[in-house]
């Protein structure tokens, strides 16, 4: 009994501090790590519509999410470098990066060139831009000239600019290959496509991904948190693998907008556990 008793509090001690048997060692050795996504998880400025960057920042924390595209409420267009430089400051501090910068809608010259000009400053490399059709040609003058990539966001049966996947990608696909598309996955399925097959066949052209999920396939289908609704989800991320996608997908989460936290804890959760379960 004595001995039962000994080495049972040798076996504590050894696990408080964190001891590894070979036994142990030699299952850690054999047993393969999960690999880790290309992807990155985000979260769409729009998300935070209603709220100063402090707030928003708050509620990053709080989901454990690193990865924003800059909406100009946060950061204005005319922004001193001073500003630009603070803003950063403050999203370091909550270990965030913002990553992109958008969307922007361009309906002039004078607009695209501000828009490029406000990237450049902020230093990002990725604009997701809502750009008037017969202003391509100037936007891929553009990408040339300041060696970024331009992801026009799409916006389903809404509006008739953009509505879905194939839009924006036979209208950019003789332009330069910086030119492609933030695939918003809701808007796509509103339009009546299939978000699933879209991502597969134009992954080449796809730059940016705003993960949502939706109540129905029409135009009467509204955000809803991402494991609830018509998106199989885990297929949806089976497919980011098999294309090995490498950009980010971030939550654009546009229900319940002045009180989102839970909706978007409960999609970044679902994201997270999806991604979880299915990694080899």
């Amino acid at each position: 009994m004595n001995n039962r008793r000994k080495f049972l509090k040798q076996a504590s001690s050894a696990l408080a501090i964190g001891a590894v048997t070979p036994a142990m060692a030699h299952e850690n050795a054999s047993t393969p790590k999960a690999q880790e996504d290309l992807f990155k998880l985000g979260i769409a400025g729009y998300s935070f519509v209603h709220f100063k960057l402090d707030q928003a920042l708050e509620m990053m924390r709080k989901v454990d999410v690193h990865y924003l595209c800059i909406k100009d409420f946060h950061l204005p267009f005319n922004s001193t470098d001073e500003q630009i430089a603070a803003f950063h400051a403050t999203l370091k501090a909550s270990n965030v990066t913002g990553y992109a910068v958008g969307p922007i809608y361009m309906k002039t010259t004078q607009e695209i060139d501000n828009g490029f000009e406000y990237a450049k400053r902020v230093g990002v490399k990725l604009i997701v831009g809502v750009p008037n059709e017969e202003l391509l040609p100037y936007i891929d003058k553009k990408v040339k000239e300041y060696d970024m990539r331009y992801a026009i966001h799409i916006h389903g049966p809404d509006i008739k600019l953009w509505p879905n996947a194939s839009s924006v990608i036979n209208a950019v696909k003789n332009l330069d290959p910086r030119m492609g598309l933030c695939f918003d996955m809701g808007h796509d399925a509103r339009f009546g496509d299939d978000p699933i097959a879209d991502l597969k066949k134009y992954a080449d052209r796809i730059f940016d991904i705003h993960l949502k999920n939706v109540t129905a396939a029409s135009k009467e289908g509204k955000t809803c948190e991402l494991g609830r609704g018509i998106i199989d989800v885990p297929a949806f991320v089976a497919m980011l693998r098999k294309i090995k996608y490498s950009g980010s997908c971030s939550l654009e989460y546009e229900k319940d907008m002045k009180d989102p936290l839970a909706g978007i804890a409960e999609s970044v959760g679902y994201f997270k556990g999806v991604c979880q379960a299915s990694r080899k």
